[in-house]
């Protein structure tokens, strides 16, 4: 009788710390971790490495640190919350000056066998910091957005210097995700996002750029200060937005860079070079039809058709060897994992747990679906990798650090104190 009263005080003991994680939360990032490996390892069997179960290693350390960060108080983020973006920008620096460059990128930092990629961590640095600035009075007022926006471009350019144009979009993202949340203007964040719409359709079809900029104008006078002037600053940002992209698309960009942004669309044009991994993609997903071809047995994946798989294009092997089920039960991960993050947000005990939530939530969501919207030929290869499923380290040990901060705001939404 002793010893069972003992047991039971020693187990509330132990697991009191995490007493109100949200623990299906953490089992589907889990889950993933684990069929992530499982499909590196199909898409490695025969090119003589194996790196699979350094995924596997790499979430285990991952998870250790989520549990240590979930026990811990995330309040105690804004007294360090300026370290933080120092620290961030500093790392981002660090890499132009002594990076390592793979893939076009200078990405990467190399410390011994291991390479550090810092713009991944800086997701983490720039959510913690946009939490911070607006978790008193959000961003109900033209000069918070302006200095979240501020916040942002720091990194932001770092990055873009490299340059890594996916982790760039990543925090738009983030920015805007947060923004929303933090009761900015709905119609200021489409304004805000209308310069790059302009500069698209400007080149594309001039008609729609014509009524873009009519409803701009009309957003500007209903939504901005000073209607007016406001919607003639709209009109004149995005007429010289429209020509600057035409004049990038025609005399800055490259054909490789152009095509890289366009052959989504039609990626036969050039099925040996820049549409390669598309067209190869939507086979390997397309022959996995309703069950897939079994674990390791996919011919597209086994014979490398799709190099690189391993990493952005992982959503391809599982498509062909898990077929549409499996797709589908990844998806419904997913809508999960996302579902558990918006109502850790609704039901934070104060706002910057619940803009912690949304910023880890938007980084997730535009990820999720850029990288399989890649892999099946709606978007354009961007190098954005797939939550917990992508090969990457670095990028791995976010996804869990990210969780482990939402989970402390899970964690200590009541408590006080332990």
């Amino acid at each position: 009788m002793l010893y069972r009263s003992l047991s039971r005080i020693s187990w509330k003991a132990l697991i009191q710390p995490w007493q109100e994680v949200d623990w299906l939360l953490f089992l589907l990032a889990i889950g993933m971790t684990a069929l992530g490996g499982v499909a590196i390892r199909s898409t490695e069997l025969h090119q003589g490495f194996s790196t699979w179960w350094q995924h596997w290693i790499t979430g285990g350390i991952g998870l250790i640190m989520a549990l240590f960060i979930a026990r811990s108080r995330y309040e105690n983020l804004l007294q360090w919350r300026w370290i933080i973006y120092a620290v961030t920008n500093i790392a981002l620096l660090i890499v132009i000056f002594i990076g390592t460059t793979a893939n076009g990128a200078q990405s990467w930092v190399t410390i011994g066998s291991f390479n550090l990629q810092p713009s991944e961590f800086a997701k983490v640095g720039v959510i913690i910091t946009l939490a911070a600035a607006l978790h008193d009075r959000g961003a109900p007022t033209i000069p918070m957005v302006i200095k979240t926006l501020a916040i942002t471009a720091v990194p932001w350019v770092l990055i873009m210097l490299q340059p890594d144009l996916g982790t760039g979009l990543v925090f738009g993202a983030i920015t805007l995700g947060m923004l929303y949340w933090g009761n900015a203007n709905p119609g200021w964040i489409v304004l805000l996002v209308s310069p790059i719409v302009s500069a698209i359709l400007f080149g594309v079809f001039l008609p729609a750029w014509f009524f873009w900029i009519g409803f701009v104008l009309y957003l500007g006078w209903r939504t901005l200060p000073w209607a007016l002037w406001g919607s003639i600053g709209v009109g004149v940002v995005n007429l010289i937005a429209g020509g600057l992209g035409n004049f990038a698309w025609t005399h800055l960009l490259k054909e490789y860079q152009r095509d890289r942004l366009t052959l989504f669309l039609d990626p036969d044009k050039d099925p040996l070079g820049g549409g390669y991994h598309l067209i190869q993609s939507r086979i390997a997903i397309g022959a996995g039809q309703m069950f897939g071809r079994g674990i390791n047995q996919g011919t597209q994946t086994q014979l490398n058709f799709i190099p690189e798989q391993h990493t952005d294009f992982i959503f391809s092997a599982i498509g062909e060897e898990m077929g549409f089920i499996g797709c589908l039960v990844v998806l419904l991960v997913f809508w999960l994992i996302c579902l558990r993050l918006v109502i850790i947000a609704q039901n934070a005990k104060d706002n910057f747990g619940s803009l912690l939530a949304i910023g880890v939530l938007s980084m997730i969501v535009f990820q999720v679906l850029v990288n399989i919207g890649m892999t099946i030929g709606l978007a354009p290869v961007t190098g954005i990798p797939l939550p917990w499923l992508s090969y990457g380290r670095s990028a791995l040990l976010t996804n869990f650090i990210a969780l482990g901060i939402v989970e402390s705001v899970n964690n200590h939404r009541h408590r006080l104190k332990f």
